[in-house]
Formats: structure tokens, C-alpha cells, sequence
């Protein structure tokens, strides 16, 4: 069982299927005995099952003799500030954009370094199966409610200047997840009216899965920003650490775009700056870097390559086409209400309309993420690999699946690391040669 819910990046599963509070309660205890701390700090989404799954955890914790340092409900974020902020390991009950059946955990060690199959997971899991618990002290710890909202507000303040922001009116999608607690706080006496759709923290998703990444859940915000000419809008995911914007005509912006403009501002600010990119994010990202004066750092796909990329390399800033966006100051972890707040101080500052900001970024004609069910992903991908070897390349990669650029256009195919799917990403400088292209790739992927 504990295999099915043990993935590359966190534990997943059914609440009640194949994970239970026994479960939680037994992970709670290898946490402890994997990092020998002393105490861990554990926060949770507003899910039916997190309040359970989370206590089970840190009486096991407590069991071990460490205490639990209990920050209630919050976002990923907020949990990633937390450790950063106590200077200790932390654990988040969230299951992200996933329908309201499922659960799951985020591990980090302190500062927010994040724990995954290599780094500690699978480490965590062996100790659980041959249940090797070994106890911190011999007397139990015991739980520790605190309230971080105070702090980590003003730390995300801190990212802009609260005095250049403008009277702005922004609609924002909670799609009833944790961004609905924690934007009246972050927006709290600025001068922007908030409009809240779906704000009301509700684990059963009643309105729409709180998914931005699928455009059927943005539909809403796209028409309500039209038809009442708001500046612009955001959309969150359930804990709120991916973050989704529209413009003020109701279009959906890739978040390449968004990544460059925030690029732009950054190396403004800070100049000769290292920024890091994944490898399927648009050409204009690393074309911004440049343009801008920064040192462009390529890496792969995952929050926690991207981490240690950032830590080794000490880039200001990183970002992935996921619409997950990552800052040094923010101990090195994503923060979708940081973005929020950079983009509308940008707008602000440069009394400009969000779709006129983008302009000079729209360059390319990129599909969004596609995902194929293949029986055999290494067989495929190799008969893709044979096929386009034999035209005229400018360059492959391997980096993570396999990269091919033409010049005037490119792909990326990797397979996922849970199921048996293959993810096509590709780019073209004509939208013409983009759809054809695509076309061309899905009859290769879709053939027995």
C-alpha cells in the first residue's frame, strides 16, 4: 500500500483507501526518525480529511519525542515560510489541485529544503515497513498550536514597494481553497479591491475543482473580469502555491509571459543576477534573461531540482511553466501570493494594462502541456528519437525526456514518473507551423 502513495515528490493517495490516519500517524514517526528533530512544523488545507491526517501525524511525531508545532490552516507557501521562519522541518496535509477524494503530504527539512524519493522518501518509507522508529527522547513530545499568518504577511510584503501599488481592482478565483484565507490578509490594507470568487474554504470543491491549469475552471474569472473591466484576474490552486492570471480582455496568460515579465522587473532591481528556468518554458524566458542582463540557467522539470539548482547556484529567481514561481528570499520555494503581488505592483508602477505589459514578450506560439496514455513510454520515445534524428537539428537534449530544437520551432517528451504518460511540450515561431507540428507529433505519439 505504501507504495501506491509514496511518489517521486510527496506522498498521494484516497483518504481512506490507502491513506489512513494509521498511516498518517506511522509517517509521522519515520519523519521523526529519518531527521532526528526535535520538532515539526505541520500545516494543512482546508480538505474534510487534512484535520485527522494531521493530528494522526503529530501524535506519531509526538510519540517519537518531538514535538508538533501546529500552524493550522494555511497555504504551501505559508507552511514553506514557516520552516524557513522556525528554522525547522515541516510537513504540509494538501493534495493540491487533486478532486476532493485525495490527500497527501509535502515534506521539507528546514529552510523549506524539500524532501523527495532521493533525498529522503524512500528512506522514510523503508523505515516504516520495517518499523525502525527510534525515539528522540524517551518522553513523548507534544503539540504546539502557533499562529504564522502575522509574520509570513509581512514577509511577503517585503517583496514590494507597498507604496508604488495603485487603486487596482483584481478578481480573484480561491475555487474555495486556501487562497481564500490568505489574500484578505496579504491584501489587507493596500489599496487594491479584491473582488472574491469562491473564497469560502470548502474541502468538497462545490464550484469547480480548484484546477487553474485546466482553462474549464477559469471560465468564470475570464467572464467576470470582462464584463466589469477589472484590472485583471488570478486564479490559485487548492493551497494556493500555483497561481493562474488573466487579463483585463478575459485571456488566459501562459505563464512563460508572466515569468518574463517578473524576470524583467527583478533584473531591474538586481542586475547580473543567475534566474532559472525549466527546460519546457518558452524561448522567450531565456531570451529575457538576456535582454535583461541576467545569467539564464536551464534545468529540469520538479520544485525540488529546481530548489537545489537555486541553492547551489544562489539564483534570485526561478520558474516553471507550471505556474510555479520561486524566489531566494522566499528561502528558496515557490509563492504564488508573492507573484500576485509583484505583478500588480508592476502594474501599478508602470500604469499600464496587463495585456499591453505582455506585448513585447509575445513572441512564439506554444501549446499548452499535452498528455498522451502509451503502453510503452521508453519504446516510444525512442521511435520519436529515430524519426527526428534524421532532420536537420540544431540541437537535442536529454536533460529530462528528450529536447529537440529546430530553430524555428522545438519539442520536449518526457514521460511522467507515476503513470504510464508521455508529456508533449513544443513552441514554434508561426502559429501556422505550431499546428502543424503538433498535428504531426500527436499522429507519431497516438500510433501503435
Amino acid at each position: 500500500m505504501l507504495s501506491q502513495i509514496f511518489k517521486a515528490y510527496d506522498v498521494r493517495g484516497i483518504y481512506n483507501e490507502n491513506l489512513t490516519e494509521e498511516i498518517a500517524y506511522n509517517i509521522g514517526k519515520a519523519f521523526v526518525s529519518f531527521l532526528k528533530c526535535k520538532a515539526v512544523v505541520v500545516g494543512y488545507d482546508m480538505r474534510i480529511s487534512s484535520p485527522t491526517l494531521s493530528k494522526a501525524f503529530m501524535d506519531g511525531a509526538n510519540q517519537q519525542g518531538a514535538d508538533s508545532i501546529d500552524i493550522g490552516l494555511v497555504s504551501t507557501d505559508g507552511l514553506y515560510f514557516a520552516s524557513g521562519f522556525l528554522k525547522k522541518p515541516a510537513v504540509m496535509f494538501t493534495a493540491s489541485h487533486n478532486p476532493q477524494q485525495y490527500n497527501g503530504i509535502k515534506f521539507c527539512k528546514e529552510n523549506a529544503v524539500p524532501i523527495n524519493q532521493d533525498t529522503g522518501l524512500q528512506k522514510i518509507k523503508r523505515i516504516i515497513e520495517k518499523e525502525n522508529y527510534e525515539k528522540i527522547k524517551a518522553k513523548a513530545g507534544k503539540i504546539i498550536k502557533k499562529d504564522i499568518l502575522a509574520e509570513y504577511v509581512k514577509h511577503v510584503k517585503k517583496f514590494i514597494d507597498v507604496d508604488k501599488l495603485g487603486k487596482l481592482k483584481i478578481a480573484v478565483d480561491a475555487g474555495n481553497g486556501m487562497a481564500g484565507k490568505i489574500i484578505p490578509l496579504a491584501y489587507d490594507n493596500l489599496p487594491i479591491e479584491i473582488i472574491p470568487l469562491y473564497f469560502k474554504l470548502d474541502g468538497t470543491f462545490p464550484n469547480h475543482p480548484a484546477d487553474p491549469s485546466k482553462y474549464e475552471n477559469l471560465k468564470e474569472l475570464q467572464s467576470t473580469v470582462k464584463k466589469e473591466k477589472y484590472d485583471f484576474g488570478m486564479a490559485f490552486d487548492g493551497d494556493a502555491d500555483r497561481i493562474f492570471f488573466v487579463d483585463e480582455n478575459g485571456r488566459i496568460i501562459n505563464s512563460s509571459l508572466i515569468s518574463s515579465l517578473v524576470i524583467k522587473r527583478i533584473l531591474k532591481k538586481h542586475g547580473n543576477e543567475k534566474i532559472i528556468y525549466n527546460l519546457i518554458c518558452s524561448k522567450v524566458v531565456p531570451e529575457t534573461i538576456k535582454k535583461y542582463h541576467g545569467k539564464a540557467l536551464i534545468e529540469r522539470v520538479g520544485h525540488s531540482f529546481i530548489k537545489d539548482s537555486m541553492r547551489k547556484t544562489n539564483a534570485v529567481f526561478a520558474c516553471e511553466h507550471s505556474a510555479h514561481y520561486y524566489f531566494r528570499d522566499n528561502f528558496h520555494a515557490d509563492s504564488g501570493i508573492i507573484a500576485s503581488l509583484i505583478v500588480s505592483e508592476i502594474i501599478s508602477k508602470e500604469n499600464k494594462s496587463l495585456s499591453s505589459l505582455l506585448k513585447e514578450f509575445e513572441k512564439y506560439h506554444k501549446i499548452e502541456e499535452t498528455n498522451f496514455e502509451v503502453k510503452d513510454k521508453d519504446k516510444k520515445l525512442k521511435e520519436i528519437e529515430k524519426i527526428y534524428k534524421k532532420q536537420n537539428l540544431k540541437s537535442i537534449s536529454k536533460l529530462d525526456g528528450i529536447t529537440f530544437d529546430f530553430g524555428n520551432w522545438w519539442f520536449n517528451v518526457r514521460p511522467s514518473n507515476t503513470e504510464p504518460l508521455l508529456r508533449l511540450n513544443l513552441e514554434a515561431d508561426t502559429q501556422k507551423l505550431m499546428e502543424e507540428k503538433k498535428k504531426e507529433l500527436v499522429r507519431i505519439i497516438r500510433s501503435s
